[in-house]
């Protein structure tokens, strides 16, 4: 699980806007620009090229 201090700072790379947890999914995802980032053992991966488009 991540940290919910982290949840409240962690950001979109692309456009800086908050970014919702979907904890079944373990993504965090950025409704402007409809991408969900992956979180693999706790991490956030926000790499562009490793999000999944939706």
């Amino acid at each position: 699980m991540i940290n919910k201090k982290l949840l409240k700072i962690i950001v979109c790379p692309i456009c800086k806007n908050k970014l919702i947890l979907k904890k079944r999914e373990q993504e965090l995802i950025c409704i402007i620009d409809s991408l969900a980032y992956p979180i693999l053992g706790n991490i956030p991966i926000l790499i562009k090229d490793k999000a999944r488009k939706f």
